[in-house]
């Protein structure tokens, strides 16, 4: 069963999850009843000191509020105390953002400690003069950026998401991780991220971003935003004005976005538009320069045209405007001590994760003392910290039931993320009908261990195939690729798991040795879906956009044919394949009664019994004689029947998991096309 079409847009009824410890929603308005005069009373409370705190969101490292195993390290990396009670009295900080290279998150997550920490940090800044309670912060993405591991949710990523096309997915996803982190203690995400990725050498967004068309972006983007603000989190939309199209790391570089005017608003701002008008309360800056926005040179966290005249005056945003972290290197283009004063001065409300918290403090209260900063656009700032806190019911209770950890990683949970990422995986190419792999197979599989090809070996096993596994380094060495050639000859194909090949010259040289031995290589995709450029020759390729397990089991799945590949490509791989493109194993006509014809090469194949295929088959039936008359109304009505059907079926045990893949994945196709003809 191959077919090689084009895989239509689909739509997936999903609920939504609630948490168990819901708190009202964060849009909706001054939850406890408080005002810009209950405000002004706490600002006209406090010390100049408090105030310019309140500003400063900083990472301290330790598992509990006073960790003497870390005060060293604290000390030793400027972090304004020993330990978190003492930086947080020292400098009256409005956050703390939690790390695992920290240690304030473990991997595996210890849910316990994690929640403990988070509740004692908020009942030691209640206890100060000021009682205001903190913001607690991470960056939990999903995919290759979540500090919140297993036992955790761990899901695949935006980018999977995006080769779903599914806004019901994002929406769970961002109800799942906000949910996850209420838990513990966690009130402030970072995420999500909806720069516009647009090329293919983007060293930092990549498949962070959902993909590269900005209104699949803005729609997934507002939705992930909702579910987390439902959740009680604040989300952040990042990294404005957009770093989709840069080849640099803002980490360790000064990118520049050369965008022109029209192609900034149409493409990377868009999606913050979006968010803005699902009501966004914060927006990360980025650090890159843009000149057709200010032709100054400096990134957009320390510019006043990005910040306050675009993103806070043309825009209309009102909520908080926070940096991305001040230790990064294309924030430092002024002394250390001017970035968190440029940086306020441009427009931004939260000062992230200054490198040295006395330095950045002290050079905010200078510039308020001599007049560069007045105190009206300090508690301007202030302000808005406060409104948000309250706004999300923190002065009314800061902390979180232990008992709220229960719903990590629950099985609803985890089926919801292999779920997602069973749907995202795409196949790109398959010539010669490489693919599924059949069980008198011989398979080589080899690759850089960090795309996992030892876990997929282990799978592929299970699964009856005959496989043999060998990892490399991320950049395969000469003597690896020679005992991998060595071996592959051995093989009937060989599949190699690459993790960014398109920028890494020794993974193209071993797939290119690989290549050389005349066997069939399929290659499997496991971080950026651009790879194949490198290697446009190989017989077979996929793309999982991810290396965590759940994208693993899938993409295990899909090699052997137990799922029918779905995913569609959220990018496009320049010169090669446009965005949207994908195949699939079905070669029967998207109709019903080409539908009849694939239940009954699955009842040939053990999948179903012949009882239910007579049921598949009667309802199959009804729907063709509404193709004929061309009723589109009562097919796609008559098709989502289809689908209740053979759910029930699958609930009963009366079809397998791969019958109910293949069937409802072309019901999905087959509605889809009703619905664009109607």
């Amino acid at each position: 069963m191959k077919r090689y079409r084009a895989i239509l847009l689909f739509s997936v009824i999903l609920v939504l999850v609630i948490g168990p410890f819901s708190k009202i929603s964060a849009n909706q308005t001054n939850k406890e009843g408080t005002g810009d005069d209950e405000i002004r009373e706490i600002i006209d409370g406090m010390t100049l000191e408090e105030k310019i705190g309140q500003l400063f969101i900083v990472h301290v490292y330790g598992q509990t509020p006073t960790d003497s195993d870390y005060e060293e390290i604290n000390l030793r990396n400027n972090r304004g105390g020993k330990n978190f009670q003492e930086v947080i009295e020292n400098y009256h900080v409005g956050g703390i953002i939690y790390f695992n290279w920290t240690d304030n998150i473990g991997m595996p997550l210890d849910a316990v400690q994690v929640n403990s920490l988070s509740n004692g940090l908020q009942q030691i800044a209640m206890d100060q003069s000021a009682e205001i309670p903190l913001f607690i912060s991470t960056d939990q993405e999903g995919g290759i950026v979540q500090r919140v591991t297993s036992p955790g949710t761990v899901f695949p990523g935006n980018m999977a998401l995006g080769a779903t096309r599914s806004e019901a997915y994002a929406s769970r996803t961002g109800s799942i991780l906000g949910n996850e982190l209420t838990s513990l203690g966690v009130n402030m995400n970072f995420a999500p991220t909806v720069d516009v990725n647009m090329n293919p050498e983007n060293p930092v967004i990549g498949v962070r971003s959902f993909g590269e068309d900005p209104d699949l972006v803005s729609k997934l983007g507002a939705a992930q935003i909702n579910a987390y603000q439902d959740q009680n989190v604040i989300a952040s939309a990042k990294h404005f004005p957009g770093h989709g199209d840069t080849a640099v790391d803002s980490h360790y570089g000064l990118p520049i976005i050369d965008h022109d005017l029209e192609t900034l608003h149409e493409v990377d701002l868009k999606p913050f538009k979006e968010a803005i008008d699902n009501g966004i309360q914060s927006i990360m800056t980025g650090h890159i320069v843009v000149p057709a926005l200010d032709d100054s040179g400096l990134p957009a966290t320390l510019s006043k045209p990005i910040l306050t005249d675009l993103l806070r005056e043309e825009l209309g945003f009102e909520g908080l405007i926070i940096t991305d972290s001040l230790g990064m290197s294309g924030a430092n283009v002024v002394p250390p001590e001017r970035v968190p004063v440029e940086a306020f001065k441009a427009g931004a409300d939260i000062l992230l994760n200054p490198p040295n918290v006395e330095v950045a403090f002290n050079s905010m209260l200078e510039a308020v003392e001599t007049g560069e900063i007045s105190v009206e656009r300090l508690e301007a700032s202030v302000h808005r910290i406060l409104a948000a806190k309250m706004n999300n019911g923190l002065f009314n209770d800061p902390y979180t039931d232990p008992g709220a950890i229960e719903s990590i990683g629950s099985s609803d949970h985890l089926n919801a993320a292999q779920e997602m990422a069973d749907r995202s995986v795409t196949l790109v190419k398959n010539s010669d009908d490489v693919l599924p792999f059949q069980s008198s197979d011989s398979v080589f599989v080899t690759g850089p261990s960090m795309a996992k090809p030892d876990r997929l070996t282990d799978l592929l096993v299970d699964q009856g195939i005959h496989v043999e596994g060998f990892s490399t380094a991320a950049s395969p060495t000469e003597e690896e690729i020679n005992e991998a050639v060595a071996r592959a000859e051995e093989a009937d194909k060989v599949l190699v798991t690459t993790y960014t090949a398109n920028t890494n010259e020794q993974q193209q040289q071993f797939v290119q040795a690989l290549e050389d031995t005349g066997k069939p290589v399929i290659v499997s995709a496991h971080r950026n879906p651009y790879d194949v450029m490198a290697f446009p020759e190989v017989e077979g390729y996929l793309s999982t956009y991810s290396y965590m397990d759940v994208s693993i089991n899938a993409v295990a799945n899909v090699l052997t044919g137990e799922l029918n590949p779905f995913g569609k490509l959220p990018v496009t791989i320049p010169d090669m394949y446009e965005i949207g493109h994908s195949i699939d194993y079905i070669d029967t006509e998207l109709s019903a009664d080409g539908m009849k014809e694939l239940a009954a090469e699955l009842a040939s194949q053990g999948e179903f019994s012949s009882d239910v295929e007579r049921k598949l088959s009667l309802h199959l039936t009804a729907v063709s004689r509404f193709e004929r008359k061309q009723a589109a109304d009562k097919v796609v009505k008559h098709m989502e029947g289809f689908q209740d059907l053979i759910q029930h079926q699958l609930a009963n045990n009366a079809i397998s998991d791969k019958a109910f893949s293949y069937l409802d994945t072309e019901a999905i196709h087959l509605i889809e096309t009703w619905n664009e003809n109607d």
